[in-house]
């Protein structure tokens, strides 16, 4: 089922359920989704739902150091319950092991051995965990790690 027939599907159970918070950020979601496809002006494809759906999420969790930084601690754990709520919608991360696989053979695909060809090693890494929910920076910072 298409992601935006999902998030309507859900929607419709959130208002007969009268869960105000579900409901309001799978709105936001069904809005953020609309909105890259009007500005992009194609329909959008599970990559770019995927990319929608990060940036809400790395919003959500900035937004919350920024409350916690206040001293807002509701509006941080509303943020961080939003957060959630988006990241089940998305597909599920792969574990270290996965991550370590991929790097050891996208670098033994490349040939690196130095930080000057990270970006090859990176490229490669990205393209065998495509369609993970994957943490550039914590991807990079390992594979610097082991090209160090």
């Amino acid at each position: 089922m298409p992601l935006l027939d999902q998030i309507q599907k859900d929607m419709v159970s959130a208002m007969k359920a009268k869960e105000e918070l579900r409901l309001e950020t799978l709105r936001m979601i069904k809005s953020a989704l609309h909105k890259h496809t009007v500005d992009s002006m194609k329909p959008h494809d599970e990559q770019s739902e995927l990319q929608v759906l990060t940036t809400l999420v790395k919003q959500r969790r900035e937004s919350a150091d920024m409350f916690r930084k206040g001293g807002r601690e509701e509006l941080a754990t509303k943020e961080e319950a939003e957060s959630k709520l988006i990241e089940s919608y998305m597909p599920s991360a792969p574990s270290e092991q996965e991550i370590d696989a991929a790097i050891a053979a996208a670098m033994a695909e490349t040939g690196a051995t130095s930080q000057k060809q990270m970006g090859a090693v990176m490229k490669a890494v990205q393209a065998k965990l495509a369609g993970k929910r994957v943490d550039g920076k914590a991807v990079s910072d390992r594979v610097r790690s082991k090209l160090a």
